[in-house]
């Protein structure tokens, strides 16, 4: 397996809210992930939980806009973009969130420490909105968390 070196482009995973933003026209962030995201060369991806939280906030009838099918379309259009990938998860929650878990406080955050996790070990980097995350990181993971404000 090759190893990453300084010089290779960052891969990017995307976290649900981030998501949200890049697929709904209305959502207050819409324009600065839109604007990220057409950055040219971008490797992007998405993992199981961003898929399945997106769908999950999406098709609610008190949250998203979608039905169950419309959302599914979107994340089918979306595989098309240029740059995508899909991260497999092949390891645990406890193993992924280990480097965390000192700074993990409260449910909310489960998913959080998972996806950050996924980034760290993929050696890639967490597309969020949630300046929380950051200090999910820590000074030593700081690097593998992208905030988009």
């Amino acid at each position: 397996m090759l190893k990453r070196t300084r010089l290779s482009k960052p891969r990017y995973l995307l976290d649900v809210n981030v998501l949200i933003a890049l697929t709904d026209p209305d959502h207050v962030h819409h324009r600065t992930v839109a604007k990220w995201f057409d950055s040219p060369g971008l490797d992007w991806g998405l993992c199981a939980f961003s898929e399945a939280g997106f769908l999950r906030f999406s098709s609610n009838p008190n949250a998203g806009a979608y039905s169950v099918e419309e959302a599914t379309k979107v994340l089918a259009d979306l595989v098309n973009y240029p740059g995508y990938r899909f991260w497999p998860i092949s390891t645990g929650w406890a193993t992924l969130a280990a480097p965390f878990l000192q700074r993990v406080f409260g449910h909310q955050q489960i998913t959080d420490a998972y996806l950050l996790g996924l980034a760290v070990k993929e050696g890639g980097v967490l597309v969020t909105m949630d300046k929380g995350i950051k200090y999910l990181a820590g000074a030593q993971y700081s690097k593998n968390v992208l905030l988009l404000e």
